[in-house]
């Protein structure tokens, strides 16, 4: 980690959709980019603009749940983008057409360009379906010459984030709820996001995974559920007394550090 050097530019999508550009590289994480995601939930932050996730030139898919790896949204990038995907996963995407996929599994790294994608572990199940295709779920740390910064995909706590934070990581995209009102097993809410950044001490980390999707017809009766997680997040970031610097930005928008 370099106190001085400047962040990558970084866009938040919205859930866990993030545009990572360093090195000239431009990364995308678990693309949704469309008004619905497999007809249950629907997007209720604004439509993204096209740019933010033209001319991609690698994909990181953390898991196959509907919600992170959506084909929809992969179509509409197109079949030859590199997808790096969690071991177990290729089957199903060389099925549906998809042409240039790169399996990982924890420790194992792809290089794109002077961008070095390497796979983490995360807490997770990775069914696509009760009773379709498994594969692994996946964090991943995108590496260009001066900065690190780690995607935590869907993820419990786990032993080997203390681990991750020796690294000196720049940036850590951290998910800090769901799309619903209640949270199932593998996934962090504001509390267990804190003690997570706490492990990982990054310069610098940015909550996701909150406020963009929600069952149809009933987010307006939840609304608190899509603004309040990032903010009860960055208030349990500033009890804890980390020297992270949370930042707090809207789907759609880029990342600023000031």
């Amino acid at each position: 980690m370099n106190s001085d050097a400047p962040l990558p530019t970084m866009y938040f999508l919205g859930h866990s959709t993030v545009l990572v550009e360093t090195e000239g590289v431009r990364v995308l994480t678990d693309p949704v980019l469309l008004p619905r995601v497999a007809s249950v939930l629907r997007r209720v932050a604004a439509p993204l603009d096209p740019s933010l996730h033209a001319d991609v030139d690698a994909v990181c898919i953390s898991h196959l749940h509907a919600d992170h790896l959506d084909l929809a949204s992969l179509r509409r990038l197109g079949t030859d983008t590199l997808l790096i995907v969690p071991e177990g996963a290729g089957e199903l995407l060389y099925r549906k057409g998809f042409r240039e996929i790169v399996e990982l599994s924890p420790g194992k790294f792809h290089d794109v360009g002077r961008v070095r994608i390497t796979a983490t572990p995360a807490v997770h199940d990775g069914f696509r379906t009760p009773f379709g295709p498994r594969a692994l779920a996946l964090g991943y740390l995108v590496e260009g010459a001066s900065t690190k910064v780690y995607f935590a995909g869907d993820t419990d706590q786990f032993d080997e984030m203390d681990d991750l934070g020796t690294l000196g990581l720049d940036v850590a995209l951290i998910p800090v709820w769901g799309w619903g009102p209640n949270l199932g097993p593998g996934h962090l809410d504001p509390r267990g996001a804190a003690e997570a950044t706490r492990r990982l001490r990054p310069r610098y980390a940015v909550p996701i995974h909150w406020g963009t999707l929600h069952p149809f017809g009933i987010g307006r009766w939840m609304r608190a559920h899509l603004v309040d997680p990032p903010r009860r997040y960055a208030q349990t970031v500033a009890e804890l007394g980390l020297t992270t610097r949370v930042l707090h930005t809207e789907p759609g928008c880029r990342v600023e550090p000031g």
